[in-house]
């Protein structure tokens, strides 16, 4: 995986490079080695729930939060809130069931006060459901970038888990938990799972076979 992150940034200065002497596009080479490095940490992310007890650096979770907060969001309301969790205790309260080896867990949370649309003549009431899941999907994705493991852990929407971590977390009525993922480096190294099914494509209909 260090090498995956290393062809990314290998790449961003090539592209960097390039805009400086007003190239508009980076090495072919470099692009392939970079949309590589790409999909290899997207083929070979697996959940991850068994923690070593070294603590996360700061910068990693920035990086973290900063590939959440790249992600896609509809009409760029951008209704999402992160609480990122260090405190033993409070780690403790959120895991339940779960091992409580865990170093950090964020709390990736919809702001439904940021459902409104930018005119202010509409709402989008649950959009923030979609833009908060493929913010918490950059956010696995940039662990596993890392060298970290991660793994979703869902709230939203049973109800109940949600109110559960938002009492714990002293959330106010308009942010409402969807996940807290749990980050930490991996003491565990489960093989990735081959999800790919022919079954689950069609074309042009349902159903429909490729011409």
């Amino acid at each position: 995986m260090k090498k995956s992150i290393l062809a990314i940034a290998v790449a961003l200065l090539t592209l960097s490079a390039c805009n400086q002497q007003g190239n508009t596009k980076p090495e072919t080479t470099d692009t392939a080695s970079s949309s590589n490095a790409a999909i290899e940490n997207i083929m070979t992310r697996t959940s991850i729930r068994q923690f070593k007890s070294q603590p996360v650096e700061q910068e990693k979770i920035d990086i973290m939060l900063k590939a959440a907060m790249a992600a896609p969001t509809a009409v760029n309301l951008q209704p999402w809130h992160f609480i990122v969790i260090d405190d033993k205790k409070t780690i403790d309260l959120l895991s339940g069931q779960q091992p409580t080896n865990t170093p950090l867990l964020i709390a990736v949370c919809g702001d439904t006060d940021k459902t409104t649309m930018p005119d202010g003549k509409g709402k989008l009431p649950e959009f923030w459901i979609q833009d908060v899941s493929a913010a918490t999907e950059n956010l696995l994705l940039a662990a596993h970038a890392q060298g970290l493991g991660a793994v979703w852990t869902g709230c939203y929407p049973a109800m109940e888990r949600a109110a559960e971590v938002a009492n714990v977390l002293n959330c106010p009525t308009n942010i409402i938990p969807l996940a807290v993922v749990r980050v930490g480096y991996p003491d565990e190294a489960p093989a990735p799972k081959d999800k790919f099914k022919q079954e689950n494509i069609s074309y042009n209909t349902f159903g429909g076979k490729k011409q």
